[in-house]
């Protein structure tokens, strides 16, 4: 345990930005599974849930939560998969 004050803020910080990191994440993950779960049901909705899949990973590479690249090669796996269900 820290002793400094300032080192001692830093350690609730972190465990709140922890939290919403982990929140994010916990959300990303459930509408990617959404999305795919969309796709290999073959549901009539499946583009929908794609754009919202998308649209959570650009929240989270805008927050720094997933890379850029990481970002972008989803997006494109989740983009193949419903290009070749249609």
């Amino acid at each position: 345990m820290p002793n400094i004050k300032s080192a001692k803020k830093r350690v609730k910080v972190i465990a709140t930005k922890t939290m919403q990191n982990k929140a994010i994440n916990s959300q990303l993950k459930t509408e990617i599974k959404k999305a795919n779960a969309a796709i290999d049901g073959n549901a009539a909705d499946k583009e929908a849930a794609v754009r919202v899949a998308i649209k959570k990973i650009d929240q989270a590479a805008a927050k720094g939560i997933l890379p850029k690249n990481t970002a972008a090669r989803r997006k494109s796996t989740l983009a193949k998969k419903l290009n070749a269900s249609a």
